[in-house]
């Protein structure tokens, strides 16, 4: 597709809260209510249904060799195939000027507004999504998503029972932070972000901290029992620097697991042409991923697994799996977890969209709007059977003995 160059824009920024300072969750030793933007994932065993309005039987499992196939509905192709906030403060944690990261600055609130949305920016980074109510409940939803097609797992390492010192980088709404720490009371669950996103009713084990990864951790060394970090394609420039810093912070013995989703959306039922829509998107983002030097790609191939062991985390796993978009799997909880799916990325299509398309690829905003307009109609096709790849990596930090 033919990009023009891009017209001169005005960025403007919102004006500043009256306070700048770090905010402090609500006093009192008990577990405090959630907010109602981050939704409630059920402890492991749990029906997900029941919590994302769904709930039934059925593997999201899939090995390295192609992850979960997910059975098509009867109407469309083969039936199997083998391919493989209103809380505008963040809670965080009492005490700041003591905080192992010394990293609220009063920029984080002077958000950057563009086409009509809010995004955040730091001094390392213009982050490509916006940060607003809109696109955080798409995040919400994907959080219940991917737990549907994990059997209600947060994680896959083998971490032990008692963890005690848990980070979530890039923690987002802060949702798998918060789910982690209810089910692990005993555990010192931090998320860190760019963005004060975060509820501030939260567990009494869980803060959050207003950090950008990319600059020094001042955690000490051999610190954290498991770091969790989780889609931050297109944010990071240096995998090896990042994974690198993960294995330093974490003590022998300690676990890393990271996820990442691609950004293109496949079918094993329907022959996609190169200049097909589903293909054009992903080569913008990846083309537009190299263009500001923050990767779309991290997922490909083995490239997780490969960064990981560079970085010297041993017994590394890799795992592949397919999540489905849509109702049409056969299974009752891959077609819950492809509903959700769905419905995650037609609400944040604009959000996923706009600033890669108009800031990095010279789209006027209308232009803009009617590619993403004519994406989104694609994307409500059952029939394609979309799916895009899921690779979950996790590895340990050796014993000082190994």
């Amino acid at each position: 597709m033919a990009s023009p160059e891009p017209p001169a824009k005005e960025v403007q920024e919102a004006p500043p809260p009256v306070s700048k300072k770090e905010a402090s969750p609500k006093s009192g030793g008990e577990a405090s209510p959630k907010s109602e933007k981050s939704p409630k994932a059920a402890a492991p065993g749990s029906p997900a249904g029941a919590r994302a309005g769904a709930g039934a039987e059925g593997d999201g499992g899939g090995g390295d060799d192609g992850g979960n196939d997910p059975q098509r509905e009867e109407g469309g192709g083969d039936e199997t195939h083998d391919d493989d906030d209103d809380d505008a403060d963040s809670a965080i944690g009492a005490g700041s000027s003591a905080s192992s990261t010394a990293s609220l600055t009063d920029s984080i609130f002077n958000y950057r507004r563009l086409h009509g949305r809010s995004y955040q920016s730091t001094q390392t980074t213009d982050y490509w999504a916006p940060n607003d109510e809109q696109q955080n409940e798409g995040l919400d939803i994907i959080h219940n998503m991917l737990l549907m097609l994990l059997d209600d797992r947060l994680f896959l390492a083998p971490i032990g029972d008692a963890p005690q010192r848990v980070l979530d980088v890039g923690t987002g709404t802060g949702i798998w932070a918060i789910d982690f720490a209810d089910q692990y009371p005993t555990a010192e669950v931090i998320g860190t972000d760019i963005s004060p996103i975060q509820p501030t009713w939260v567990p009494p084990n869980v803060r959050f901290i207003i950090d950008d990864c990319l600059l020094d951790w001042t955690w000490p060394p051999d610190h954290f029992d498991f770091v969790h970090i989780r889609m931050m394609y297109g944010c990071i420039p240096d995998w090896d620097e990042l994974y690198g810093k993960a294995f330093r912070h974490l003590r022998p013995g300690g676990w890393l697991e990271t996820l990442e989703m691609d950004i293109r959306i496949e079918s094993d039922h329907v022959a996609l042409p190169p200049d097909h829509i589903f293909n054009q998107w992903a080569e913008i983002f990846y083309r537009g991923g190299d263009k500001i030097g923050r990767p779309f790609t991290i997922m490909h191939g083995h490239r997780m697994r490969d960064h990981l062991e560079r970085a010297g985390f041993v017994d590394v796993t890799e795992r592949k799996v397919k999540v489905p978009l849509h109702g049409w799997p056969r299974d009752p909880r891959l077609r819950n977890a492809g509903l959700l799916g769905q419905l995650a990325l037609d609400q944040s299509l604009d959000g996923f969209g706009m600033y890669m398309l108009t800031e990095v690829s010279g789209f006027e905003e209308v232009q803009a709007r009617v590619y993403i307009a004519q994406m989104r109609r694609e994307l409500r096709k059952m029939s394609y059977c979309g799916w895009c790849m899921a690779t979950i990596v996790y590895g340990r930090k050796p014993l000082d003995a190994e």
